[in-house]
């Protein structure tokens, strides 16, 4: 046992160096390198996570989505809290246009980073390969319900021009009443199929789910204790570069007194939900 035990130590020491020397390939751009340095690394020590992450993020520079997949896939089973696996995994769902799935994926990366690091460079990479997503989901449901839509409206109106005919042909006069009877038929199927498409005709989003600053649609609303709600990564980026105070209101305003402004935030959720080209907009 306790040789078993030294030679496993010896094995996660020597993985750890050969993440290392992956590590230094990577920067250099010498992803074939550094893919054989994190295999090495995997088959001495198969269940650390990060190894099948940094492989799978070579995998991702040289666009081989197939094995970005396989790693990130073993990367969640060994760490189901890991942002950089969920996130590549969307990512290469996405690019075999498994966009249910990959839209999932994203957002389990989103959610995961905002509770690890809220402020990181990686929230903002995430949502906005996440609003792509969404917005790319919405762009070919949309195309698919405008054909059916129209499909649709095209086989009434012939329906409708149909009857017209054949209560034209059954009747020796056309009365003025049955044409005016008919056009507004056809005026009222008009509103019905407009009023059918509205939610895939964008429009302005409201001002309340918006930012003072970045004028987008909120992400990651904070509330200060003025009352005004800013997106987290704006206002401390004001706080920061600009200096200590409300923007608005310009009251002294710290950091740790911001905080999440969970109505605004499930209204956001709620508005994208129905309107999912409002992704674009705050992309």
């Amino acid at each position: 046992m306790v040789v078993t035990g030294a030679a496993s130590a010896m094995a996660a020491k020597q993985a750890e160096r050969l993440k290392e020397d992956g590590n230094s390939c990577f920067k250099k751009e010498r992803f074939g390198a550094a893919i054989d340095a994190y295999t090495e690394a995997i088959t001495l020590s198969p269940k650390v996570p990060v190894y099948w992450t940094n492989r799978a993020l070579c995998h991702m520079k040289r666009k081989d989505w197939t094995r970005v997949e396989e790693d990130c896939r073993k990367a969640v089973q060994l760490d189901h809290n890991s942002v950089k696996a969920h996130y590549m995994l969307g990512l290469a769902l996405l690019q075999r246009e498994d966009y249910a799935d990959g839209v999932k994926a994203l957002q389990r990366a989103l959610d995961l980073g905002r509770g690890a690091n809220p402020t990181g460079y990686m929230v903002e990479e995430i949502w906005e390969e996440l609003a792509k997503a969404k917005y790319m989901e919405w762009e070919l449901a949309s195309a698919r319900r405008s054909w059916e839509l129209n499909s649709l409206k095209g086989t009434c109106e012939a329906a409708l021009n149909q009857q017209r005919a054949l209560d034209m042909s059954q009747t020796e006069e056309s009365s003025e009443e049955a044409y005016t009877s008919h056009t507004e038929q056809l005026k009222a199927l008009d509103r019905v199929f407009e009023k059918a498409a509205e939610d895939d005709k964008p429009t302005e989003v409201p001002d309340y789910l918006c930012c003072n600053i970045t004028l987008e649609i909120f992400r990651d609303p904070v509330i200060s204790p003025s009352g005004v709600t800013y997106e987290r990564a704006a206002i401390l980026e004001h706080i920061n570069k600009v200096g200590k105070f409300d923007p608005i209101t310009r009251e002294k305003l710290d950091p740790s007194k911001l905080v999440p402004n969970l109505a605004i935030k499930e209204a956001v959720a709620s508005y994208l939900e129905k309107h999912v080209w409002a992704y674009k907009v705050g992309s």
